[in-house]
């Protein structure tokens, strides 16, 4: 449980451009770096080895970026919100950098947990006639394969307008499906049932051969502690 007297401060900040291909680890240093280069007064575990007490939201796979992440950090005392953040700006690089910072009751829910329901943005190499999504999606998590149901996880439609896609996904205790890995069986499903190419070959007599249906780039734009919210 977090100790009362400390001041639990919620920050939302943004990984984009290159920095989206750094890992949760590689991410959570970083911004560890930022709140000490802020001076802030953070607070630090007890025992042997004491480390800053900071929470993160749900990690985001590799490549994917995030204009809605979320991490908390313990402070000592109080300070104003507006100044936390701007000395977290000072001290952020700009694919990085901090947005917001507010103070959350003690009782709150961890970043990690707090908000289950992930919306996501993406852009394909070029503009698919349909979008299909598989019934079913093999993945494999310690050498070993699992298959997951799709609707079990998907919030909604999938919205396609043009080369995007808008969509949301629950995680959930008993495990998650990552964004990248659904896109990604989208795309062969959707090409193995002849729908990646918005625009047929002009000459008929030609048999031109499709060019693969690609993930561009996948944004995490929003999270939601409901399904009402998310789909608001």
């Amino acid at each position: 449980m977090t100790d009362p007297s400390l001041f639990r401060l919620r920050v939302e900040f943004g990984k984009q451009g290159r920095l989206a291909l750094l890992s949760h680890l590689e991410v959570a240093r970083a911004l560890e770096r930022a709140v000490r280069r802020a001076n802030l007064p953070f607070a630090v575990s007890k025992g042997f080895s004491p480390h800053m007490r900071i929470a993160f939201g749900a990690a985001l796979p590799v490549g994917v970026g995030g204009t809605s992440e979320i991490f908390d950090i313990l402070l000592l005392r109080y300070v104003r919100p507006s100044d936390a953040l701007q000395a977290l700006q000072h001290a952020s690089v700009p694919d990085l950098m901090c947005t917001s910072c507010a103070y959350i009751e003690p009782t709150a829910k961890a970043a990690s947990v707090a908000y289950p329901f992930s919306t996501y943005v993406a852009r394909f190499t070029e503009a698919p006639v349909r979008l299909e999504v598989p019934a079913e999606i093999t993945v494999v998590r310690k050498k070993k394969e699992k298959v997951l149901r799709s609707e079990e996880f998907l919030v909604g439609p999938m919205l396609l307008d043009g080369d995007t896609v808008r969509f949301t996904l629950q995680a959930k205790d008993t495990g998650s499906l990552r964004p990248d890995v659904l896109l990604r069986a989208c795309c062969e499903h959707t090409m193995a049932n002849g729908a990646s190419s918005a625009e047929p070959d002009v000459d008929s007599s030609i048999t031109a051969t499709p060019s693969p249906l690609r993930v561009a780039s996948i944004t995490r734009v929003r999270q939601s502690a409901t399904a009402e919210e998310a789909l608001r």
